[in-house]
């Protein structure tokens, strides 16, 4: 966030550093190919978040609570505070819009903290505990000492005391604590704040065994040190072992990028870390920005790359433009949706899952994708009622690739859906077993009935 976060330091002196057209659709042979196990498609709607300016007074909850309606966005991240009108602002925007909060802390007050949190929690509207925000940009003050550019550890202390604090009370059963953004990767000093919990042997101030979250937190912008979008900027973004232009997981995680470096995780422990994105974005208007149409298709891609490669949840900065802190947003200053707003709202009812459960779905589903191209992505899912949803997008910022879908046999019909022009199908078939496209810069949705749904009313 640009006022509740936001990268102001320069780390790379610290680091060294289309549309989906349908072209033909066949009837063929089935395609010989192995499952590909399914995700839920309820679980990805979950993931999507939004980072909002409730406390701040920039944004008015009964707008938020309609924007996250209209979106299809289940979940909103913002600054902590102990106000109570501002504490009933969340609660009313959960109760309007069904959204959860992520909070942050009160700077440098546990106490507190746990108060906002119970209050939030209470009322069913708390997602998650976040710890201090980019602490490299805004200082921890806590038990008298303030974090600075050479001593991390009034960060680190505080983290251990707050996750301590919620995992002891009984009011917060269950909730999840995510790290403290960007700390673990900007630490002068080595107190441990690159581990979830530190192992045994890490040599870091903090005692072996200090757990401080159950999951990773980044600030992996799709616009860092990015003047334009280039081929598969969401998948690398979201690569966690990537060692790339953008503040992912491996310099925060891995080997962390303020200098002199510490050694965290190993590239194989940070493909399986619990791990959230509490911000990324990009801006329309300004320096190095893009057109609202590319920043559209982009955050389709963003989310579904999260997703594919196991982030839990991903909240894009910010919510809406506004004038003190950037043309970042969803909807435009005055909360009209802005095409990223359209086209998410279309994938978001697209997917919808209001089928009734069938106790004879299917877990997997024998497709493949015919010499998939390095810009095209893939992600199966699967509606409560049967229905399968397999996204397909393409991250190429330049061309096009012709891909080939192959589908098993007892495939009884496909609609093919292209969330940038609306929430119908463009074409609805029966019996295939191949389809053809053109794939450029963001998704199509293939929804596929087979014997087993189309049987079950």
């Amino acid at each position: 966030m640009k006022t509740t976060g936001g990268r102001f330091f320069d780390r790379s002196t610290q680091k060294i550093a289309g549309s989906a057209t349908l072209v033909l659709l066949c009837i063929s042979a089935v395609n010989s190919s192995a499952e590909t196990t399914v995700g839920r498609a309820s679980d990805f709607l979950n993931s999507l978040g939004i980072c909002t300016h409730i406390a701040q007074g920039i944004d008015n909850p009964t707008n938020v609570a309609g924007c996250l309606t209209y979106a299809g966005i289940r979940n909103i991240r913002d600054d902590g505070t102990a106000k109570p009108a501002t504490i009933e602002s969340w609660i009313y925007v959960h109760k309007s819009s069904g959204a959860k909060a992520c909070l942050l802390p009160i700077n440098g007050n546990v106490s507190k903290s746990i108060s906002m949190y119970e209050q939030l929690a209470a009322a069913g509207a708390l997602l998650a505990v976040e710890g201090p925000n980019e602490p490299n940009n805004f200082p921890v003050r806590y038990e008298g000492v303030k974090s600075s550019k050479t001593n991390s550890l009034p960060v680190a202390r505080f983290q251990r005391d707050l996750y301590q604090a919620v995992k002891t009370d009984p009011k917060l059963a269950g909730v999840p604590v995510f790290a403290s953004s960007e700390a673990g990767g900007s630490e002068p000093n080595n107190c441990g704040l690159q581990f979830l919990k530190i192992p045994d042997g890490a040599s870091t101030l903090m005692p072996d065994g200090t757990v401080f979250a159950d999951y990773a937190n980044t600030h992996n912008y799709v616009c860092d040190h990015l003047s334009n979008v280039v081929d598969n900027t969401a998948w690398g973004a979201e690569d966690p072992a990537l060692n790339g232009r953008w503040d992912g997981m491996h310099v925060e995680y891995g080997h962390t990028w303020w200098s002199p470096g510490y050694q965290g995780y190993s590239d194989s422990q940070l493909l399986t870390l619990p791990r959230v994105t509490t911000e990324t974005g990009w801006q329309t208007q300004g320096k190095e920005a893009i057109s609202e149409e590319q920043q559209a298709r982009l955050f389709l891609n963003l989310y579904l790359a999260a997703f594919k490669r196991n982030w839990s949840y991903t909240f894009i900065y910010m919510l809406r433009d506004d004038p003190g802190q950037g043309s970042w947003g969803l909807f435009h200053a005055d909360w009209t949706p802005k095409r990223s707003a359209v086209c998410l709202h279309n994938l978001t009812m697209i997917l919808a899952d209001t089928s009734p459960i069938k106790s004879a779905s299917k877990k997997a589903l024998n497709y493949s994708i015919v010499d998939e191209p390095a810009t095209v992505h893939d992600l199966l899912l699967q509606k409560s009622g049967g229905l399968f949803e397999l996204a397909v997008w393409g991250e190429s910022a330049k061309r096009f690739n012709n891909i080939t879908v192959t589908l098993p046999g007892g495939v009884t019909a496909v609609s093919i859906y292209d969330p940038t022009v609306g929430v119908a199908p463009n074409q609805t078939l029966k019996n295939v077993s191949s389809i053809q496209f053109h794939m450029t810069d963001h998704p199509i949705i293939i929804e596929i009935t087979t014997d087993a749904t189309s049987t079950h009313p």
